[in-house]
């Protein structure tokens, strides 16, 4: 009995202890987090404004943002600024974690946000702007772009009590800091080694919203809890990557070429129509240039002539260097890891070239060799005469009978050589010596 006693207060405590765990965790305040740690473009913005959409709607008291990137599209940029700025809840950017950093387009980001941290070993910069839509433009237009820019920084730096003219320097002379010169210098209002961390340090700070107004952050022992990418988001991730948008264009251009060259086959042209969508939607996604698509196109041009006519292989050199370049130069990178990288160019490049000139020239022959089929496949074959040719008679061709005009009366059995046809008469000629025609 006294046993059974000791096991219900063991189970009345265990029950006790799960409840009260499970209030203390409901009462915790929640903290969404979004992890960008790729290039800045439309997906990455999708991400943001779907992460910015979920805390907005879910009471979270906060937008953790971790950032890990090199920069991107100024375009996109500018549309994940309007979104940080017009958030109910506060947005926080932490560049995290060691090794990472805030570069180019991501530094606006940072700037942008309610609270700006950085992790320790960590840098923010180098945000010059880089012209999108290619080509070198005159002194003017790039002073243009560059206050451009810099205003639009300024607008909102300004607003969140940290230094403009620090920030400035990022644009104008691509000055990056380490997290203590940035703490320094009130890029960040502080810097903390994991997010754990950060909530404590948070807790109870009053910030500035963009319109103004204090809010205090309720954040410590907040549970936080990561909005995943959605499999949509992890599709267009991986094809917004021009070096992935390449393969799936050249890939499909020769599945549907196998399927023009084999009809009735149905896979490879149903496959390689549906790489070539996919390539021109993830380059529709980056800014390209136009100029490098007349190269491609000139490539492929180039390469299909010295397929059909031959040029002793300059052609083909001509269009390997045509696609190389073309390729090198589709997308307009603000930052090197938006470009083609040069190996996957070059590689694809001559594999695309010889490849075609390969299977063109395979169809060239195989077209040839199908027109000398029947009666044209008999010109210039030996023949032998059954009768006298008066000039006309039966001959016999490779086993088979034939009508047959000779060039001159001939005698049965002489050897004789098909000159030519017309209209299923062939036209034949006594062979001389070795069968070679006289």
């Amino acid at each position: 009995m006294i046993q059974r006693r000791r096991g219900l207060a063991v189970a009345a405590g265990l029950f006790l202890g799960f409840g009260l765990g499970s209030v203390a965790r409901a009462d915790a305040p929640l903290v969404d987090k979004v992890i960008l740690s790729d290039t800045i473009q439309p997906v990455s913005a999708g991400e943001l404004d779907r992460a910015i959409t979920r805390a907005n709607a879910d009471g979270a008291q906060a937008l953790l943002v971790e950032l890990n990137t090199p920069g991107g599209l100024l375009d996109s940029t500018r549309e994940m600024v309007g979104k940080i700025l017009g958030s109910r809840v506060p947005v926080i950017v932490y560049v995290s974690p060691g090794g990472s950093r805030a570069g180019s387009a991501g530094f606006f980001l940072l700037e942008a946000a309610d609270v700006a941290a950085m992790a320790p070993g960590t840098n923010a910069g180098a945000a010059h702007p880089v012209l999108e839509f290619g080509g070198k433009p005159d002194e003017t237009m790039n002073q243009k772009i560059e206050n451009d820019t810099e205003a639009f920084l300024r607008s909102y730096v300004t607003k969140r009590n940290r230094d403009a003219d620090a920030a400035q320097a990022a644009v104008q002379s691509s000055h990056s800091y380490t997290a203590d010169e940035a703490l320094e210098k009130h890029l960040i209002d502080l810097i903390a080694n994991n997010d754990a961390q950060l909530m404590t340090a948070l807790d109870g700070r009053t910030i500035t919203r963009i319109d103004g107004t204090k809010q205090v952050l309720h954040v410590s022992g907040a549970q936080i809890v990561v909005v995943q990418a959605t499999l949509r988001e992890r599709l267009l991730g991986w094809l917004v990557n021009p070096n992935i948008a390449i393969l799936l264009l050249v890939g499909g251009a020769l599945l549907i070429y196998l399927e023009f060259n084999s009809p009735g086959t149905i896979v490879p042209g149903a496959l390689g129509t549906l790489m070539v969508l996919l390539a021109i939607f993830a380059l529709d996604l980056l800014p390209v240039r136009y100029t490098a698509v007349l190269l491609l196109v000139a490539a492929l041009v180039l390469i299909l002539l010295e397929a059909k006519f031959g040029g002793h292989g300059v052609l083909a050199i001509a269009g390997i260097l045509c696609l190389t370049f073309g390729m090198l130069t589709l997308v307009v990178a603000p930052v090197p890891e938006m470009g083609v990288n040069p190996v996957v160019a070059l590689s694809v490049s001559a594999a695309f070239g010889l490849i075609t000139v390969f299977l063109v020239r395979l169809a060239v022959r195989a077209r040839h060799m199908k027109s000398q089929l029947g009666v044209d496949a008999l010109v210039g074959r030996s023949a032998k005469a059954m009768e006298p040719l008066t000039p006309e008679g039966h001959v016999l061709v490779e086993g088979e009978i034939w009508n047959a005009v000779a060039s001159e009366p001939v005698d049965t059995g002489t050897q004789l050589l098909v000159a030519g046809h017309e209209n299923y008469l062939l036209r034949v000629k006594p062979a001389g010596p070795g069968g070679s025609a006289v």
